[in-house]
């Protein structure tokens, strides 16, 4: 088919349709294809301009449903001139009057189809985007030959009729689109002898030869064979997923609980990667097994695990070191992030898993080179991902609150509402971006929560969240078996606190920590005295301190400090002086290297972090000093991530604009257009004045170049926004673009119609 997007009539036909609308229909038309206003065209002949280029096709037929794409390939199929009521003609009873009506309208909305109801027009570029057989079907029988005699359809029918068999079959593979095939030596005379089905088909012109190993089934033929359906089948309503419905309560319920693990397990991940932060692999991301001791110290999945560290380096929480050996580690904002409440922890962990370009389902699976893809690494980055998800959500919040759609039955309705778009990829996309919204809490029950419908609307969710959320306890129940449990989530001081002076032996709903020697020894590093943990014990349990605990602090205490170190490389000193003859004789401390140089003071030549952990190893409690003899407090400094973190993004590449904006464009745009109007110049155009698209004008003068082989003075706006003058010798024009070879280098050139400002002839011009 002919592209005619460039010729001057069909852009001035368009852009005489665009004046005839009313601001309401204009605003429609930038909404669903808000490229067409980036940057802002000069007048609405630039607009009519950008509406025939091919990608900006290609974008609005993204966004149209299959129905409507159906109905596209209908209105490309009717003899011209097309009209409403062949349409409807086509159609049949396989879809209702007002079904198509609707399809038509959304397609006159996103300007794909334009005219009025007795000529409709379809924008050239489909032809380009969509290929050149509307609904499966081949050319017209006249197209495909150099004449010969035109059969009738009692005559074709009669031929098929008398097909053989398995020439048949193929007749109606190709007549379900689509309608080419190959063959070797397809324009080849028949051989005696050969009575292959396509042969047959050939000698008996019912397959057309188009090329050396090609042929294609004319149209008519292909009508023959689908009888009452010419258009195939049709898909005018969604697929309705089957569901259960539960109480909307349950379901925030549910997802707040939900939520709240799922806020436990990222800071149980970014804890792990704390305390042996995994390394960053040679081609980035972190290596299997490490994701694998992760999964374990969380008790989580390797699947669950992946996608939590996909979050976290979203959310900017986790990021690699820039030190020669680089490892992942919590940046500074972890530590900011922990002092929030729980329902804006959520919220940033929620959004940056909602805008991410990552695909955490490629997670250990092998690429082209079947290479393992690790998480954290560049091969899971998908430009989808962030599209996939919206449309997952999207598709369950169109199903009444509380109803849990079944996930095919999703995957099945996003296919039809978005046929283009997504890739071969996109049903395990969508089926994988609903199993992480239930981890995250975003869906309880498989139904969309109220909080995670507000998050899909961009609307603030603390405080539906943070009413569904328990609130913080500011209590712990100590056993009498030295572990302490707490039995909901804890302030965050407390936290904080209970993570030094304890251990945790289990996490979830409710967190059981473990009280040992080594717990006590490190908040007494850390500063803390005896009295200290007893009065945190007694003022923070709900149950009466058991005995067994009070001896443990006061025995730890007590020897706590008895013991303690110095540099020399390092030294010991304690006024126990049998106590240092112990450890002098013990001989697991031969490694160490330990020699008497006074009653009360050991030295040996390791560094004095070595010895220190070798005594504790043992059993023995020293405690470092510094040059002074004060004893050096030691609470540990959890090392951070020093790159800056980086913000998160949302998935569209372009802005969304409100009402008020689009009408202001389109008041912008009535008013340049009058003004061009009154004053449009013949030939050039001031690229400094009109930094926009290509003219009706301007593209004359480009055609006539183009056919003469003239030079023309170009101008041009670049990618940066730039005005550039060129002298070219136009080639040809087509598909929305100028190609041109460059009058100095004689190297070809490609020039987007939309960015040429003006077009000066240099030679004179010949009719």
């Amino acid at each position: 088919m002919r592209d005619e997007s460039q010729h001057p009539s069909r852009q001035r036909g368009l852009a005489d349709h665009l004046r005839a609308l009313d601001d309401r229909a204009l605003v429609e038309l930038l909404r669903a294809r808000p490229d067409l206003a980036t940057p802002l065209p000069p007048d609405l002949s630039v607009l009519a301009s950008r509406v025939h280029a091919r990608m900006s096709v290609a974008r609005a037929m993204e966004q149209v449903d299959r129905f409507s794409l159906e109905i596209l390939d209908a209105i490309r199929l009717c003899d011209a001139p097309a009209t409403v009521a062949k349409v409807h003609e086509l159609v049949g009873a396989a879809a209702k009057p007002e079904r198509i009506d609707e399809a038509i309208g959304r397609l006159r909305t996103t300007a794909l189809v334009w005219g009025p109801d007795e000529a409709l027009k379809v924008v050239a570029g489909v032809t380009d985007v969509a290929g050149p057989y509307p609904a499966g079907l081949g050319r017209p029988a006249a197209e495909l030959t150099d004449g010969g005699k035109e059969r009738s359809r009692a005559e074709l029918a009669a031929q098929i009729t008398a097909a053989p068999i398995a020439a048949t079959d193929v007749l109606r593979r190709l007549a379900d689109g689509p309608p080419v095939g190959t063959v070797r030596g397809a324009r080849r005379p028949a051989v005696a002898g050969d009575e292959s089905p396509v042969r047959w088909l050939l000698a008996h012109g019912l397959l057309i030869p188009i090329g050396e190993d090609t042929v294609e089934l004319p149209r008519e033929i292909a009508l023959i064979l689908r009888g009452s359906s010419p258009l195939g089948e049709l898909h005018p309503d969604p697929p309705v997923p089957q569901s259960r419905h539960f109480n909307i309560d349950a379901v925030d319920d549910s997802g707040a609980g939900q939520a709240a693990e799922a806020v436990r397990l990222v800071e149980a991940v970014l804890e792990a990667c704390t305390t042996e932060p995994p390394a960053v692999l040679r081609s980035g991301g972190i290596g299997i097994r490490e994701l694998r001791r992760i999964a374990k110290a969380i008790g989580a999945t390797d699947e669950t695990t992946g996608v939590l560290l996909e979050i976290c380096h979203t959310a900017g929480l986790l990021d690699a070191t820039t030190d020669a050996d680089q490892v992942w580690l919590p940046t500074a904002e972890y530590d900011g992030w922990l002092t929030r409440s729980m329902a804006q922890r959520w919220q940033r962990v929620a959004a940056a898993w909602l805008t991410m370009n990552r695909l955490p389902m490629l997670i250990g699976l092998r690429d082209d080179r079947d290479r393992l893809i690790n998480a954290l690494s560049t091969e899971v980055v998908r430009s989808t991902a962030p599209i996939a998800r919206m449309d997952a959500l999207r598709a369950v919040a169109a199903q009444p609150a509380g109803d849990a759609p079944d996930p095919q039955g999703i995957a099945d309705y996003v296919a039809w509402t978005h046929p283009r778009r997504g890739g071969s990829g996109r049903d395990d996309a969508i089926l994988a971006a609903l199993e992480e919204a239930a981890l995250l809490g975003i869906t309880g029950r498989g139904a969309l929560t109220r909080f995670g419908r507000a998050l899909l609307a961009d609307q603030p969710v603390t405080d539906l969240l943070g009413d569904l959320l328990p609130t913080p306890l500011d209590h712990v129940l100590v056993q009498p078996d030295l572990t302490v449990v707490a039995p909901g989530p804890l302030e965050p001081d407390l936290s904080a606190t209970m993570g030094l002076v304890a251990d945790v032996e289990s996490a979830g709903a409710a967190t059981v920590y473990r009280v040992t020697a080594g717990s006590l020894r490190r908040a007494l590093d850390a500063g803390w005295s005896a009295d200290r943990l007893h009065r945190l014990f007694a003022e923070r349990s709900r149950t009466p301190v058991p005995q067994s605990l009070t001896y443990l602090i006061d025995d730890t205490a007590r020897r706590h400090g008895g013991l303690r170190a110095g540099t020399a490389g390092c030294y010991l000193r304690s006024d126990d002086a049998a106590l240092l003859a112990g450890i002098l004789a013990d001989r697991g401390n031969t490694p160490l290297r330990l020699r008497r140089i006074a009653p009360t003071v050991l030295i040996s030549p390791l560094s004095r972090e070595r010895v220190l952990d070798g005594l504790r190893a043992g059993g023995y409690v020293p405690v470092p000093e510094d040059t002074e003899g004060a004893v050096v407090i030691s609470k540990p400094q959890s090392r951070r991530s020093t790159l800056r973190t980086r913000s998160i993004r949302p998935g569209a590449d372009l802005p969304v604009m409100d009402d008020e904006r689009l009408a202001g464009i389109v008041r912008a745009l009535r008013a340049a257009d009058a003004d061009a109007r009154r004053n449009r110049r013949a030939t050039t155009i001031d690229i400094t004045e009109m930094p926009g698209m290509t003219t009706a004008a301007t593209l004359a003068v480009l055609q006539r170049a183009a056919r003469q082989r003239g030079r023309v003075q170009l101008g041009y706006v670049d990618a940066h926004g730039g005005g550039v003058q060129r002298i070219v010798r136009p080639v040809s024009i087509g598909a929305g673009y100028l190609r041109a070879e460059d009058d100095r280098t004689d190297v070809l050139h490609t020039f987007a119609l939309h960015r040429i400002t003006a077009a000066t002839p240099l030679e004179p011009e010949a009719d």
